[in-house]
């Protein structure tokens, strides 16, 4: 229940809305008594007098009347709930996705991204339901409830304590029901979540799919996680069978009761016939919110279920840094010092007491067999992980004491695998800054050697890339990455492979782009390719983990150890 009351905790920042709910909810209660009273006055005494038969067209009046404000009421209560709920499910939303966003990146090596998606878009709108029908149906069924359930023994106690019988036996099933159905609906959750996950990854991967010839067994995988679904869903469906039934029994066994003792009644003279009249009517808007509640219950258990697994990203502890930590001042010098820095993953040694030095301005190269920690440097450096041992300072700062988005900030980071979103050429460039002007990021086009490609597209920077930039090839995309990363224009810049994707002439052109970036800032250069990193101002070589050489390209080939050894074997051939 817990999770129920924290969704509805988001209420309280609208207070008018909620008031303004109440405020209908009890109109509607009090205009259901219209009608019963007002059949109940026209059986016992209008219809037996002729002589008050002119005021039977005035009560058909009031009874229509009390039909209308309900119906009135109603709906202004709707518009006011929708425009409310709508306003907490943006809250909630906006939470969690500010939650995501805060979140270490071990913790999305560990999730898959339709599970993710699955709780920001369908759990959310499942907890939406609760505050819906929690609100919309849950206040307006209690207050009709209770206000009639005093009304029935008000006219007769004792028919009333025969027609409210069944009600201790409908709240225990609804506990029972209750109970017993949070890990059927949490396994409903988990299955729908499987089976979205899957199917992200198959559309995602599908060109592997086809290359491969696997669309048949990727069908039968797909039709296993659908299956587990259906059979999660009919074991929810089953209980609401008998649920359901049982319940509505007990209410028309309310109602045979009323016939039973409330007809002895009139013909023992304790109960006119207006009144008996009224009582079957005030029964009917004593269980009709009961039955609603019933229903309620399902769909509680549903949002609970879906509340659940929002929550608990919620609850989840947030990356170190991700909103506080030391400020960078504006200008860096950019010197920056890894001493005796060890990192695990996953509880395997990635580094080992790495030590290293890039002054301002400097070159540093990391070269190396694949595995050897390379690319785990640039992710200290960046923060994206955290050392376990040792400490990395900036200009003689603790990394570990700075502002993740101020450290973040002053560093342009172009990957291995270059990745764009689903926007156009200048949404993609307006990552790196959001107000750049055409004539900044047609600079760093060009400077990236892109602004050809670029002017040839249909509309310019205007083009949409397509998903992951598919509508580009890879030596396009890497192109417009390291132009992204230009226009940042950062005093610090991590290059993982950076012309990894380009032919050799592209990545000459590149290169040259590049060499004149690096002046005055410091760089972090990871490359396999001789041409790349033999004007680095030092170069680390790394192996398990570990610094083995270090050193300018002349004085490593000169010690003919490890790294003379990727030359011959990984690298292009050596030409100095």
């Amino acid at each position: 229940m817990k999770s129920i009351l924290r969704v509805f905790s988001y209420l309280k920042h609208y207070p008018f809305h909620a008031a303004g709910q109440l405020v209908c909810a009890i109109g509607m209660t009090m205009a259901v008594f219209v009608f019963p009273n007002a059949t109940r006055h026209v059986i016992d005494h209008i219809i037996p007098f002729p002589e008050r038969h002119h005021e039977f067209a005035f009560w058909v009046a009031i009874s229509f009347v009390g039909y209308f404000l309900n119906s009135g009421l109603n709906s202004l209560r709707i518009t006011v709930n929708n425009i409310f709920e709508q306003k907490v499910i943006y809250d909630i939303r906006s939470d969690l996705y500010e939650k995501i966003q805060r979140l270490p990146l071990r913790w999305f090596d560990s999730k898959r991204t339709g599970d993710v998606m699955t709780r920001v878009v369908e759990d959310v709108t499942n907890m939406e339901r609760v505050l819906i029908d929690g609100i919309e149906q849950g206040l307006v069924a209690l207050l009709q409830v209770v206000g009639v359930g005093v009304f029935l023994f008000w006219l007769n106690p004792t028919v009333a304590m025969w027609a409210t019988l069944p009600v201790p036996l409908l709240a225990v099933g609804a506990w029972i029901y209750s109970t017993k159905g949070r890990d059927r609906y949490r396994n409903q959750r988990e299955a729908s979540s499987d089976l979205n996950a899957l199917l992200h990854d198959n559309i995602s991967g599908i060109r592997q799919i086809k290359a491969y010839a696997a669309e048949k067994e990727e069908l039968q995988r797909f039709n296993q996680f659908s299956e587990l679904l259906r059979q999660a869903n009919l074991r929810m469906m089953k209980w609401w069978a008998l649920y359901s039934p049982s319940m509505a029994l007990l209410r028309m066994t309310g109602s045979v009761l009323v016939l039973a003792f409330g007809g002895q009644a009139v013909m023992r003279g304790e109960l006119s016939g207006g009144e008996f009249v009224s009582f079957l009517l005030f029964l009917s808007l004593f269980y009709e919110p009961i039955d609603r509640l019933n229903s309620l219950n399902q769909m509680v258990l549903s949002g609970r279920a879906a509340a659940d697994r929002v929550f608990e990203i919620m609850d989840t502890e947030d990356e170190i840094h991700a909103s506080s930590g030391e400020v960078l001042p504006e200008h860096v010098k950019g010197h920056v010092r890894f001493e005796s820095v060890s990192f695990s993953y996953q509880n395997q040694p990635t580094l080992e007491d790495v030590s290293l030095e890039a002054l301002p301005g400097q070159t540093v190269a990391l070269v190396g067999p694949t595995g050897a920690g390379k690319t785990t440097i640039l992710s200290l450096l960046a923060r994206f992980y955290e050392s376990s041992e040792g400490r990395i300072t900036l200009d003689g700062r603790d990394l570990a004491t700075l502002s993740k988005a101020s450290l973040r900030d002053r560093m342009g980071y172009v990957t291995q695998e270059a990745f764009l979103f689903n926007g156009t050429v200048r949404e993609n460039l307006q990552l790196a800054h959001r107000d750049a002007t055409d004539e900044a990021m047609w600079t760093a086009l060009e400077a990236a050697y892109a602004a050809p490609f670029v002017r040839e597209l249909p509309q310019g920077l205007d083009t949409n890339v397509g998903e992951r930039g598919v509508k580009l090839s890879g030596g396009e995309k890497q192109r417009l990455s390291i132009a992204r990363a230009l226009l940042k224009n950062a005093p610090i810049l991590l290059l993982d492979e950076a012309t990894a994707s380009v032919d050799s002439e592209t990545e000459r052109l590149i290169q040259q782009a590049l060499d004149h970036l690096m002046q005055n800032r410091t760089s972090f250069v990871i490359a396999h390719r001789l041409s790349t990193i033999q004007n680095a101002d030092k170069i680390y070589v790394l192996d398990g983990g570990k610094v083995v050489e270090q050193g300018t390209h002349a004085d490593l080939l000169a010690l003919n150890g490890k790294y003379a050894e990727l030359c011959r074997k990984s690298f292009l051939p050596d030409r100095g």
